[in-house]
């Protein structure tokens, strides 16, 4: 179930470059232990700027860190309704930092599709999403990658969305303003993560930064990021996202 006490841990590199190293260092290991228990890995990769960086050095792993990357399945956190050419989709920027370098099979990778009518893009993806262990009635991946808006937004879920209320399907869509349509997983099917990692980078989020990890407990939670209540919670920031951080939050 998810935890809604445990503290989240916080590793700040000194650059970005840095906290790719680091974050795709912390990957391979977490993937590398459920292989250990399991005979494969259920992993949810963010889209996004930042985690571009992420999947290159995923890639150039040596393969002493490297997991078994056959045997991880591969699916996504959020889609825009775009096809996988496109150069906004997830999918593509995935498919070249990540799927081909390291030959990926088609089979380990499970796409949104964003071309597709909504409706049939979401039973798709919710028909693929039941082959993941299921917990409380919902997917448990073993491994959620996230980055952070500047408005504190998480995968497609953004500030005063209403998919931020879906409690009743594990994908949900909708179109927003000046954005388009966006496709994501639930808030609990996030929650629902044995282990989420939360990569941002740059001084234009440390103001959210600040915000998200230092709001009294006791309040109510105003960003989405602030809705995160997994298992295991990390977040790897570089030194600039950290930089408004008071100093008992740095480890």
């Amino acid at each position: 179930m998810a935890n809604a006490t445990a503290k989240p841990a916080i590793q700040i590199q000194p650059d970005q470059q840095a906290l790719f190293r680091q974050a795709a260092q912390r990957v391979a290991e977490l993937l590398k232990q459920t292989l250990a228990q399991r005979p494969q890995a259920f992993l949810a990769l963010a889209g996004g700027s930042t985690p571009r960086g992420l999947y290159q050095q995923l890639g150039q792993l040596p393969t002493s860190l490297a997991p078994d990357w056959q045997r991880i399945q591969f699916f996504f956190g959020d889609e825009r309704a775009v096809p996988p050419e496109h150069p906004e989709s997830n999918y593509r920027m995935a498919r070249e930092t990540l799927f081909e370098p390291l030959g990926i099979a088609a089979s380990q990778i499970h796409r949104i599709q964003g071309e597709a009518p909504p409706e049939q893009a979401l039973a798709d993806y919710r028909l693929r999403l039941q082959a993941l262990p299921q917990q409380d009635g919902r997917p448990c991946f073993d491994l959620i990658l996230l980055g952070m808006g500047d408005d504190g937004h998480i995968a497609s879920l953004f500030p005063h969305s209403a998919l931020l209320a879906e409690t009743e399907h594990s994908v949900c869509s909708a179109e927003l303003a000046g954005r388009g349509r966006r496709y994501s997983l639930s808030l609990p099917v996030l929650n629902q993560a044995r282990h989420l990692l939360l990569l941002v980078s740059g001084a234009g989020k440390a103001a959210t930064v600040q915000q998200a990890l230092g709001t009294i407990p006791a309040q109510p939670p105003t960003l989405p990021v602030q809705q995160l209540h997994p298992q295991q919670l990390e977040w790897f920031l570089d030194q600039a996202a950290a930089q408004q951080l008071p100093g008992e939050n740095v480890s």
